[in-house]
Order: C-alpha cells, then structure tokens, then sequence
C-alpha cells in the first residue's frame, strides 16, 4: 500500500470523524449537561450542609453558655434574696421555696406522709360539700338512683 492511497484517507477520516463526534456529543449533549448541572449542585448543597452544621455547633454552645450565665445570676439572685430576707427578719413572709432550702431536713420531717395526711386535705371544689348544688355529683340528673352503687373516689 502506499501513504497516498484513497483507503489510507479514508480510514484517518474515519477515524477523525468518530473522535470529533464524540467530543461533539460530550459537550452538546443535553443528558451530559443535565449530568454535569446535577453534580455541580449535589457538591454545592454538601458545602451548604457542612456550613449549617458549623454554624449550628457555634449556636448550640451560644445558647450552653447563655444558659450557664442565666442559672449563674439565678443563683446569686437567690442567694441575695435569702440574705436580705434574714437581714429583715422576714421569717412568716419569706415564701416556701426559700424556707425549704434553708431547713430541708427540718420541712420533710414537719410533713405528714402517708395515709393520714390524706384526711388533712380539703374537699376539692368539683366535689362540693352541700347537698345538690351546682357542683354536687348529682347534678342535673332526674330520679332517685340510690339503688346504685357510687365509683370508688381517689
């Protein structure tokens, strides 16, 4: 064969032909672009949840370290509120919650616990003391069902 034959030209245009219409495919194609597009934003929305998950981490330990210096200055406020109620001698008016710090031991064992500390309580007000008022049990019903037996109150 000779370098100038017809069937040389013909195979190296072939061959030309097929590596440009590949290319040409490449880079037109729309499936190739819609590929390349749904990449590119995969990789971007990745980027933005790893910048969330930072920014979230630094806001999480913001609202740790708020919450530290809330409970902080709660505690100097008690305390402070402890020490000018004793300085006023203000036994009768200091409420519970600062009597119960103050005498835990001594407020658990005043308590009553157990089944008589029951009968120290009042009646609640659903279930009134008098006979057919408004929030007596019977209210509202028609006839005279004594025949039937009553729940079990708790």
């Amino acid at each position: 064969m000779e370098a100038s034959s017809p069937y040389t030209f013909a195979i190296v245009g072939i061959i030309i032909g097929f590596i440009l219409g590949l290319g040409c495919y490449r880079l037109f194609s729309k499936g190739e672009r819609h590929n390349a597009s749904l990449r590119q934003t995969v990789l971007e929305r990745e980027h933005q949840i790893a910048e969330l998950k930072k920014g979230m981490g630094g806001h999480l330990e913001g609202v740790f370290e708020h919450l530290k210096s809330i409970r902080a200055e709660a505690d100097q406020l008690e305390q402070k509120i402890i020490a000018d109620a004793q300085q006023w001698h203000l036994g009768s008016n200091t409420p519970a919650v600062i009597k119960e710090r103050q005498q835990p031991a001594q407020h658990q064992a005043a308590t009553p616990t157990g089944p008589d500390s029951e009968s120290s309580l009042a009646t609640p007000r659903d279930y009134a003391d008098g006979k057919n008022g408004t929030l007596s049990e019977n209210f509202g019903l028609k006839g005279d069902n004594s025949n039937t037996p009553q729940p079990p109150r708790y």
